[in-house]
């Protein structure tokens, strides 16, 4: 039987889909409003707090196209801390304005294919205790995707042995790392926590860089291959100083 592979887990995170109802957001009174929107960013202060205490992280996009008006994508060390943060949002006044667009509950996660070359665990490591821990960068644009590896037929991902899905995920990274620099991507692993298996989360600071690696990406052999891939998310940043701006009517 094909050997499992070891993963390093971080913090939870929840990528928050939202739809705006203009319509009620319109018919609501100036003072409600801007209530509203006061009492929003005040959590996002308070998340800030958080992220500047290193216990959590968090990211604010707008989305482009019918699918969602806005993300919010929150990391947090537990799912407690994670289901208390979106409850929290869906008490406000705001989120009285919102409807559901798309959810997905994940964790950090980093895989053990390569071992280490010093004997040390990698996971006791600074630098992977960041990737794992991760402070969101505020780049601006973001896309999310689910993701599955196929099982089907002679393209069945979990029957290959542990060495060839190491050097077929070796070769992926290596394109990933052409965009070192332009690129941030975050993986978060989601079996047993979710629809997909994992979820993809890019950063960057230009758009045509996003759809330039994952057309990259495609040619290699684990995607080509072996991957099934959901909906895909593109946004810009929003950050609390443009809050008010996109809510004004």
């Amino acid at each position: 039987m094909p050997e499992a592979v070891e993963t390093m887990d971080g913090w939870y995170c929840l990528h928050d889909l939202r739809t705006i109802d203009w319509t009620s957001w319109k018919l609501a009174t100036s003072d409600e409003r801007q209530a509203a929107i006061h009492e929003f960013q005040q959590l996002l202060e308070k998340w800030e707090q958080v992220e500047q205490n290193r216990n959590g992280s968090h990211a604010l996009y707008t989305i482009v196209g019918q699918k969602a008006d806005f993300l919010l994508m929150l990391l947090r060390p537990t799912l407690e801390e994670l289901n208390q943060i979106e409850t929290e949002f869906n008490k406000s006044k705001l989120a009285e304005f919102t409807k559901p667009a798309y959810s997905y509950v994940s964790v950090v996660e980093l895989s053990k294919y390569r071992p280490s070359k010093d004997g040390e665990d990698p996971e006791q490591k600074p630098e992977t205790q960041a990737r794992l821990k991760p402070t969101l960068p505020k780049w601006q644009y973001i896309c999310f995707y689910p993701m599955d590896k196929r099982r089907q037929g002679d393209d069945n991902w979990y029957m290959l042995p542990f060495e060839d899905r190491g050097k077929l995920m070796y070769e992926h990274s290596k394109t990933g790392r052409k965009y070192a620099g332009k690129i941030r991507q975050i993986i978060t692993g989601s079996m047993g926590l979710d629809d997909w298996e994992w979820g993809v989360t890019l950063f960057a600071h230009d758009s045509l860089e996003i759809k330039k690696l994952v057309y990259e990406m495609r040619f290699d052999e684990v995607s080509a291959r072996y991957g099934e891939f959901g909906a895909f998310y593109v946004g810009s940043i929003l950050t609390p100083e443009q809050v008010p701006s996109f809510l004004q009517i």
